[in-house]
Formats: structure tokens, C-alpha cells, sequence
């Protein structure tokens, strides 16, 4: 590959997922690195991008409202006391480069950037793993590191006065479609019993797919689900649920996301089962 070639991601002989590295997008959306279209091994499209509801929402990927006061996640940012206000706060998820790239996976480095400084440096693996002729899963880690020379913290919408919106960290925005999907996790059934909970792994369902999230780490485990289905469908873990995250002056915070991609629609017991293989791989 050279570098003008498109990233993709194969798996079981098919492309299962494009990567854009470099976004022409507004700034108030974050430009950032994301994962679309991922598609099941059929070729169903599982992740959508600047959809009318929240055009800020893209693919799969790493996003983060609140980096001490710079949003990496896009849109407005919420600000206690006030609400949802339109900031001239918005950061860059800048690609630096590939440290690998596999027709399977790849190894980027990247500069989370806001207001002239480097805030945190992020290497970033990606791998597709063949799991059944029918399922396939996504491995991401993202490791970022406070580059900036003095203490940091991480924040959401929740930490600042917002209940029920602990959004930030790996999020995934599902396809918007006539029915909400089906939510349902490891010991749960629906989206008020899923969301802000730590579980082992959580999923949606919707029109011939099943998508299933699973925290690969006991690190990745803790941090509790942030889920959508009524308003819009969509996926991640909070990385500061009930109280902002610290990240000192070059400490590094690690997390795996391990996603389960299948056509059709699982149960909870083919669920556990394919979210225990994709772990193990």
C-alpha cells in the first residue's frame, strides 16, 4: 500500500471496514480519524456518519467532549448551569502516520490538538478478526498520553452537570432505521437497563444485524456503558461516568473495545458466545 491508497480493513476475504484518516470536515465537528462504512460479513452497513440528528457523530471511533475545556467529540459542549452552548472549543484528532498497516489491522499514531498544543498523543491498533462465517469482530485499543506538560482531566457532559450523559471515550453510531434496535446485555434487557451500568459486554440488534460491545480489559471493564436505541442508536464507554478522569503530566490511560460484528439477530447466549471467542482471539 502507499499512503494515498485507501485504509481498509479485510476479513474472511471481504472488506469489512474503510478508515478516513483525514476528514475534510467543520471544525465544530472535531475532525478525527473514523471507522465507515463497517459492514457485517454480508455486506450490511453497521455504522452511519453526520446523520441529521447529531452530525458530529462519525462511524466508529475515539471521541471526547471534554479534555480540560476542549471538545474532542463535536457539537456544543455543555457547560453547567447554562446547558448546551456553541464553544470556539473544539480539538483535532490529527493522524501522524501508520506504524503498520495490514490488509487486517493497522497501528497509527495520532496528536490530539487544541489551541496551538498537543494535548495528548494517542497510538491506536485496529484489527479484524474472523469469527464465524457469519460474525466477524473489531479489535481497538487507544492509548493517549498527556503530552501537554501539566496535569489533565477528561470530562463529559455527566461530570459537568448533565445526568445520564457520560459520553466520551470509544463510541459507535449505528445506523438510524424505522424500528429502535434491541438492546439487551449480558444479564439486561433494554436500553434503561443498560445504560451507565458496567457490564461485561453490551448489544444491539436492529434490521438483520447484531452488534455486540465488549470491554476486553478489567481496566475497559469498569467504565460503564453509554447507550442509545429510542433517540438514536448508538454505543460507548465513559471514560468519566460520576467524576472526571485525571491524567498526569505523561501518564498514559489504556482501553480495548472488542466489538462483535454479525448478520442476523443474536440471542443473549450466541451473544456471550461470540463476544468470549473474539476476547480470547
Amino acid at each position: 500500500m502507499t499512503p494515498e491508497d485507501p485504509t481498509v480493513l479485510r476479513c474472511a476475504g471481504r472488506t469489512v471496514a474503510r478508515y478516513t484518516t483525514r476528514p475534510e470536515l467543520a471544525p465544530d465537528h472535531s475532525p478525527r480519524p473514523y471507522l465507515h462504512p463497517v459492514t457485517t460479513l454480508g455486506g450490511r452497513p453497521v455504522t452511519e456518519t453526520v446523520p441529521e440528528d447529531h452530525r458530529h457523530h462519525l462511524g466508529a471511533g475515539v471521541a471526547v467532549p471534554d479534555v480540560a475545556g476542549h471538545n474532542f467529540w463535536g457539537g456544543r459542549t455543555f457547560v453547567r448551569g447554562r446547558g448546551p452552548v456553541a464553544l470556539d472549543n473544539h480539538g483535532v484528532q490529527r493522524h501522524d502516520g501508520f506504524k503498520l498497516r495490514d490488509p487486517d489491522g493497522f497501528v497509527e499514531e495520532l496528536s490530539w490538538t487544541a489551541g496551538g498544543q498537543r494535548l495528548l498523543r494517542e497510538h491506536r491498533t485496529v484489527a479484524a478478526v474472523a469469527l464465524t462465517d457469519s460474525a466477524w469482530a473489531l479489535d481497538l485499543t487507544f492509548s493517549l498520553t498527556n503530552t501537554s506538560g501539566r496535569d489533565l482531566s477528561i470530562g463529559s457532559p455527566a461530570t459537568n452537570g448533565r445526568p445520564g450523559a457520560a459520553y466520551g471515550g470509544f463510541f459507535w453510531r449505528a445506523p438510524k432505521e424505522p424500528a429502535a434496535p434491541v438492546v439487551f446485555g449480558a444479564d439486561a434487557d433494554g436500553e434503561e437497563a443498560v445504560h451507565g451500568v458496567r457490564s461485561d459486554w453490551v448489544a444491539l440488534a436492529g434490521e438483520g444485524w447484531t452488534l455486540v460491545f465488549a470491554g476486553a480489559t478489567a481496566r475497559t471493564r469498569e467504565d460503564p456503558w453509554f447507550v442509545r436505541a429510542a433517540e438514536y442508536p448508538g454505543v460507548g464507554s465513559s471514560l468519566a461516568h460520576g467524576e472526571r478522569l485525571a491524567v498526569a503530566d505523561g501518564e498514559t490511560c489504556v482501553r480495548r473495545v472488542v466489538t462483535v460484528v454479525a448478520d442476523g439477530r443474536l440471542d443473549r447466549d450466541g451473544a456471550a458466545a461470540l463476544v468470549r471467542k473474539a476476547v480470547a482471539s
